[in-house]
């Protein structure tokens, strides 16, 4: 019996529920060892093979949840701040909602996916999280539904009406276009290129009124064009010139890994930065400053600029064994 097909999807179902890529992994590593050893009891006139280890996963994941704080964005946690010299002092006492790299599991780009309704469904009780997954995004029927979590139908439908209300006080509502949109893509586009100069008047007109600016594992968000503007001029203030960008998505949205200048020819990761692009202005920016995203993505610790440096192309080298 061959569960290996299913991993890429019960990855991304335990990143949903649990919104941490690292967790998802350890616990779909767990639901196939447990599918393993119960592979005699398997019956195939009661479930398919997809159905059962979707009800293995989903237990994993509920018991997994007991007791843990849900994984929010700074956003999720208080006001935006007002002040753009506070200090940037990481929490990682917080478990931050982390960003779900795409190409790693090659899963397709899914609205389903993006970082506002995966971390608003996190503030969801489990099993309310559990049926809106598996019946809006998986399309399980409420009688399966209800046998994977040994309970009703009722109560499935019950408990599936109580979290679209949940989500939906939540997550923003509005349009987002797919990241392969080439209006999108023109505008991520312009935002690497100025990014790279460090040109904040070009990086303020791209973005709405509104626009979030957050950098988890810094408790702090800013809301507004003006404040996201004061906040990357002391970036760039501090870190100077000479940012290199790599264009990813990241949760089925555009996203770019940002390397800040080091001595001599290196750059070195500094963030990765996930979009909502919403009538092609940016409405939103989470920026990971965590090296564990980094790894996530399967990104380079740091990068050789060669001569082709002037034209902001990066060549990706490894690093000298002295290093």
């Amino acid at each position: 019996m061959d569960f290996e097909p299913y991993r890429g999807e019960l990855v991304t179902y335990c990143y949903r529920m649990l919104g941490s890529v690292h967790d998802a992994e350890d616990l779909v590593q767990e639901t196939m060892l447990r599918a393993w050893k119960a592979r005699e009891q398997y019956d195939q006139t009661r479930a398919s093979v997809r159905t059962w280890l979707y009800r293995i996963a989903t237990n994993v994941c509920l018991t997994a949840i007991e007791g843990r704080a849900r994984r929010p964005l700074p956003s999720g946690l208080g006001p935006a701040s007002e002040d753009v010299r506070t200090p940037l002092t990481p929490d990682f006492d917080i478990p931050w909602l982390q960003p779900f790299p795409d190409a790693r599991y090659d899963t397709g780009i899914r609205a389903d996916m993006r970082l506002a309704l995966v971390a608003a469904m996190q503030v969801l009780p489990p099993r309310q999280r559990a049926v809106l997954v598996l019946r809006e995004v998986l399309d399980f029927s409420a009688a399966e539904v209800a046998a994977q979590l040994s309970t009703t139908v009722p109560a499935v439908n019950s408990a599936l009406q109580r979290a679209h209300a949940g989500v939906a006080s939540m997550n923003d509502a509005r349009d987002v276009a797919e990241p392969d949109d080439p209006e999108i893509r023109a505008v991520i586009e312009r935002y690497m290129r100025a990014f790279e100069a460090a040109d904040v008047a070009n990086l303020v007109r791209l973005l709405t009124d509104d626009a979030v600016l957050e950098m988890p594992p810094v408790p702090l968000w800013y809301l507004g064009r003006r404040d996201y503007g004061l906040f990357l001029d002391r970036v760039f203030e501090m870190r100077g010139p000479g940012w290199r960008t790599r264009a990813l998505t990241a949760n089925g949205q555009p996203a770019f890994a940002a390397y800040a200048p080091d001595a001599g020819d290196w750059v070195r990761p500094h963030s990765l930065q996930v979009f909502t692009v919403i009538d092609g202005l940016v409405a939103r920016n989470v920026v990971f400053a965590d090296p564990h995203v980094f790894e996530a993505f399967g990104l380079p610790e740091r990068i050789s600029l060669d001569a082709a440096r002037r034209t902001s192309q990066l060549h990706v080298v490894a690093p000298p064994q002295s290093a």
